[in-house]
């Protein structure tokens, strides 16, 4: 929140700078929360649906939650994790509390550059059992950049480079995600998404290439509130076929 100062004998309302989130869609926000504020960020349902041939299998993620706290006017701390994680295959059923994710946000550019850049390291901790994750530590580092396109279309670039487990377990391996984003105010507070994002995950066992195609709408209640709802559509074989996602956002 900022508060203005006075001038003369009657004080300039205070403003209070809207929410800024890394969610509906999977590109990271450049901005920050601000110093001294908490912002939780939920799914109150997060559903993928993967179906090969005989093969099928589904995640369910409730409540799943982005916790940050602003520790200056260009960084922030970030928690994340899963309090219920559905794995569902043909025979077989696992659920239980996922993996913990810590992440640190620190904006890298001014914040009247017309490029917007910032650095994103992250690490993975194996809290979730046996079923549900890999049972290991993983991290990488984004770089979201932004930056504005024609009217009100804001378009974001997502590289990042993550370093994880082999699928055998006995050793680590790189995976390289990208994205492009566009993102536009098509009337007050309604924020509608558009993006196609990949992954390639290089495991030694053999490339696992993900591409998908996104959409989402986000709708602000007030500048410390928002709604959001969105889905993703895998384009590859290893890709998910869909994720349908819900959930909220909140500043305080």
């Amino acid at each position: 929140m900022l508060l203005a100062a006075a001038l003369g004998p009657a004080a300039v309302p205070v403003t209070v700078a809207p929410i800024c989130t890394d969610r509906p869609a999977k590109a990271n926000a450049v901005c920050t929360v601000p110093a001294g504020k908490w912002q939780l960020e939920a799914a109150a349902a997060d559903r993928l649906r993967f179906e090969q041939g005989d093969s099928k299998a589904e995640t369910l993620l409730l409540a799943a939650t982005v916790v940050k706290y602003g520790v200056s006017g260009r960084s922030d701390l970030q928690l994340a994790f899963a309090p219920y994680v559905r794995v569902s295959s043909v025979g077989d059923r696992r659920s239980g509390f996922g993996d913990v994710t810590l992440r640190y946000k620190h904006r890298l550019t001014g914040a009247g550059s017309a490029v917007q850049v910032a650095a994103i390291p992250f690490v993975k901790l194996p809290t979730a059992g046996r079923g549900i994750g890999n049972g290991k530590v993983e991290g990488g580092v984004a770089l979201p950049i932004s930056f504005t396109l024609a009217g009100p279309v804001t378009a974001t670039l997502g590289p990042e480079v993550d370093l994880i487990a082999d699928g055998d377990g006995h050793g680590r391996h790189l995976a390289l995600v990208n994205l492009i984003n566009f993102s536009a105010s098509i009337v007050p507070r309604v924020t509608v998404v558009a993006e196609l994002w990949t992954n390639f995950n290089f495991d030694p066992t053999g490339t696992a290439k993900q591409v998908s195609a996104d959409a989402a709408v986000a709708y602000s209640v007030n500048p410390r509130f928002q709604f959001d709802a969105g889905a993703n559509v895998g384009l590859t074989r290893d890709t998910p076929d869909i994720e349908i996602y819900a959930g909220a956002s909140f500043l305080f």
